[in-house]
């Protein structure tokens, strides 16, 4: 069995930062590409950024030079730090992560951490 269990979420005002963790964990034989993700209501849930075990990250275009996204294959950790959050990023954050319990692998997600910035 396979889990993700983020953390880190919170209520911070406009400007201010917050880093999110996800910790995968479980029979695992390897982690692929992570993700996170994030859901507001009445929108889709849309991607936020990705990184592959190598590092190499992706950034959907409304984050850049904002956040960071990270990685601890040894930890099986994925980190996003979150700095100049607006109000509009307000939403329920989602990691995902592509994982081989055996050979073939398959998608997991965690069960969110809710970010709100507001003052």
């Amino acid at each position: 069995q396979v889990q993700l269990v983020e953390s880190g979420g919170g209520l911070v005002e406009p400007g201010g930062s917050l880093r999110l963790s996800c910790a995968a964990s479980g029979s695992i034989s390897e982690i692929y590409l992570m993700s996170w993700y994030r859901g507001a209501p009445g929108k889709e849930r849309e991607l936020v950024a990705d990184i592959l075990p190598e590092g190499d990250t992706t950034y959907a275009d409304f984050v850049k030079g904002r956040f960071t996204v990270s990685r601890d294959n040894n930890k099986r950790m994925m980190y996003l730090q979150m700095n100049d959050l607006m109000p509009e990023d307000t939403a329920v954050y989602y990691c995902q992560a592509a994982i081989a319990i055996d050979v073939k692998p398959s998608f997991y997600w965690g069960q969110g951490t809710q970010v709100t910035v507001s003052s």
